[in-house]
């Protein structure tokens, strides 16, 4: 069986703003009512498939294991790396881990925010790669260009490309527009899609010999590894130590022999909101519309609104995207969609907050957002899984006042445990130890006011805490 190994550590900024730092684009559902990784992992699934392997960073773990639970996937295991090293690190990791338990498995590596609109065409291109992998090659998947891409990375053919796995001559760097179209004609380059299979004892010597100075860090801090509420923490100090670097220029560019099977069934890595808008389902005149957004006699125009309470019309627009979310607009033409990132860049250096967070904070329990931030006040939204608690805690400086609009909460302030049901109230002193929690089946809202003289998320004393954030 294949194990997959999905990467979901990233936090890009091409599509702000809906994808931010803190919630970046993986989690979205971008194209349809999935998000890019349950996609991803859903692809990766079936009787050819082991259970996923997923490496993230600890922001995202709890994350991870609620998309996952949500289609009914058990990941076989979820790696938390303790810094970002790049996609080298990540798959040694993976590579060690599995050594351990399953040292003749076939590892295939999936970024897990790539659009692939046919599973069943991807899952027959795996099986062509398969016997090859088993024979003690690295494989990869090449897409069958549509366009000469200049956001793309290529892989040059050693022959014309057939319905086999054939063997990979060179990767090629990303090229400019006049080159692009030059190596799309000659019907001999591939995008590079930055998927490979390979078994784990092919990529580990493959590390042995090209990349001898990442093994001892990251073996080290995969056997010092820690297991927390299910995930398996990387060992921090040894992980420092290994270098950042990608796996093409670590192994794959320094490799002989390399196959390719090529793709033809349809892929993006939505690189860009110019992406989003050609996966998009679009009218006569190429215009995209979702959520609450309106077009009046516009043209190969992408229209997103993200929040119900946000009417954004479009008015005779001609090649313009145009995103809103509840706390900022993007307004960009078509042509500068690569250029997003000059945006989070700018607001940055504003310190501005819109740049990474969202007003929509998630966490273990559920999430929460501010509806309004006034003086000495705060009203917020709390939403509260099934069976979720939040922490055991106290404030120094404020007081809270709880209104349940659905559901039913399990209060605890001081010695007193009661439920509050819905159109019921409560009020948590200051300094009082307090908790929330959800016995229920369904989940829980509520309406907290805040009172105080400062309301910010570090004015938490946490005792006990079911997440170990104590």
């Amino acid at each position: 069986m294949i194990t997959p190994i999905l990467l979901c550590g990233g936090s890009g900024t091409r599509l702000w703003p809906l994808s931010r730092k803190s919630y970046p684009k993986q989690f979205v559902p971008l194209v349809g009512d999935r998000t890019l990784f349950q996609a991803s992992a859903e692809r990766l699934s079936g009787s050819a498939f082991d259970r996923p392997l997923v490496l993230t960073n600890n922001d995202f773990r709890f994350i991870v294991t609620e998309q996952l639970s949500e289609i009914g996937i058990d990941p076989g295991a979820v790696l938390i790396e303790p810094e970002g090293r790049n996609t080298a690190p990540a798959i040694l990791a993976a590579a060690l881990y599995l050594e351990q338990s399953n040292p003749d498995a076939l590892m295939l590596i999936a970024p897990s925010d790539h659009v692939i609109p046919d599973p069943e065409a991807f899952r027959a291109a795996v099986e062509k790669g398969t016997e090859a992998a088993r024979n003690g090659q690295i494989v990869t998947f090449g897409i069958t260009p549509t366009h000469g891409e200049t956001g793309y990375g290529y892989l040059e053919l050693s022959e014309a490309p057939g319905d086999s796995a054939i063997a990979l001559k060179r990767f090629v760097e990303k090229p400019d527009a006049a080159r692009a179209e030059e190596m799309v004609a000659s019907g001999m380059y591939l995008w590079n899609a930055g998927i490979f299979l390979f078994s784990v004892g092919t990529i580990l010597n493959a590390f042995r010999t090209l990349a001898p100075e990442l093994v001892p860090p990251v073996a080290q801090s995969v056997a010092e590894a820690k297991s927390d509420l299910g995930f398996l923490r990387l060992a921090p100090e040894p992980w420092s130590g290994a270098g950042d670097i990608s796996i093409d220029y670590a192994i794959m560019e320094r490799s002989d022999g390399l196959s390719v099977v090529p793709f033809s069934a349809g892929w993006s890595d939505l690189g860009g909101w110019d992406a989003v808008w050609r996966e998009s389902a679009q009218d006569a005149r190429g215009v995209a519309t979702s959520g609450t957004a309106t077009a009046i006699d516009c043209e190969n125009t992408l229209l997103r609104s993200e929040d119900d309470r946000v009417e954004l019309v479009g008015l005779g627009l001609r090649n313009v995207i145009t995103v809103a979310t509840p706390d900022a607009v993007l307004v960009a033409d078509a042509s500068r969609a690569q250029d997003v990132k000059l945006a989070v860049a700018a607001l940055k250096a504003k310190s501005a907050k819109q740049a990474t967070m969202f007003p929509k904070d998630h966490r273990p329990w559920g999430w929460f957002e501010s509806l309004v931030v006034g003086n000495r006040f705060q009203v917020k939204r709390i939403h509260v899984h099934p069976g979720a608690a939040l922490s055991l805690q106290s404030h120094h400086h404020r007081s809270e006042h709880w209104i349940v609009v659905e559901g039913t909460a399990r209060v605890t302030i001081d010695e007193e445990v009661r439920l509050v049901t819905e159109n019921q109230s409560v009020y948590i002193p200051l300094g009082a130890v307090h908790r929330m929690e959800n016995p229920g089946k369904v989940p829980m809202v509520l309406i907290e006011v805040q009172t105080g003289s400062y309301l910010g998320e570090d004015d938490i004393l946490r005792y006990e805490d079911i997440y170990a954030r104590t």
